[in-house]
């Protein structure tokens, strides 16, 4: 499906994902570029579910670049909060200014929880392959998990600092980089992805 040094574009302009997507594909020797590196627009995720936003993100940079795209669209789901932030969970960090702040989503999902308390949730990560030709292959990764604040931990990317996974006293952001990659939703999607490639 792909040989060492094939195009492979990230459907991403978030640089965390970017460069923990280029971290669990380096084996394959590919040549990686991102949708920044290609300035191209973000796709408005206008899908209902983590599967339908991934495969509208990856269709779409595809076309745009007529290159295999690879997109990913994953979150943060509260059980106490109905699932939320879910497919939102980049959107719950938007500040009104239009910057992204995770800290901002903390205190929006604490503001309606005992932030003295811990609450079950769930992480998920859909990573959907177009390709030029017209197919599209959607993978999930789940990993379960709970919140709890204060946040922790120095690697900072999305919810990972008030995340941490069961059987685990650390969250995502306290963890060794290679550990997270293993235990986490994405990474458990790549293992079906890289499964799915060979």
């Amino acid at each position: 499906m792909f040989r060492k040094g094939d195009t492979l574009v990230i459907a991403s302009h978030n640089q965390g994902k970017i460069r923990e997507i280029q971290k669990l594909l380096e084996r394959f020797e590919l040549k990686l570029i991102s949708a920044t590196d290609l300035k191209l627009p973000e796709p408005e995720e206008t899908g209902l579910t983590f599967v339908e936003n991934s495969v509208l993100k990856a269709t779409e940079v595809m076309k745009a670049c007529q290159l295999p795209c690879l997109a990913d669209d994953s979150g943060l789901c509260v059980e106490a909060l109905n699932g939320a932030p879910g497919i939102y969970s980049a959107r719950w960090a938007e500040k009104e200014d239009g910057t992204r702040d995770f800290n901002h989503a903390f205190q929006k999902i604490f503001s309606m929880l005992d932030p003295t308390k811990s609450y079950a949730a769930h992480m998920t990560c859909v990573l959907t392959l177009a390709f030029p030709e017209g197919s599209a292959n959607s993978l999930e990764g789940i990993v379960e998990g709970q919140i709890s604040l204060p946040a922790r931990g120095e690697h900072a990317f999305g919810y990972d600092p008030i995340f941490t996974p069961t059987g685990y006293n650390q969250t995502f952001a306290e963890m060794d980089r290679d550990l997270k990659s293993r235990l986490s939703h994405r990474g458990r999607a790549f293992d079906k992805l890289i499964h799915f490639l060979r």
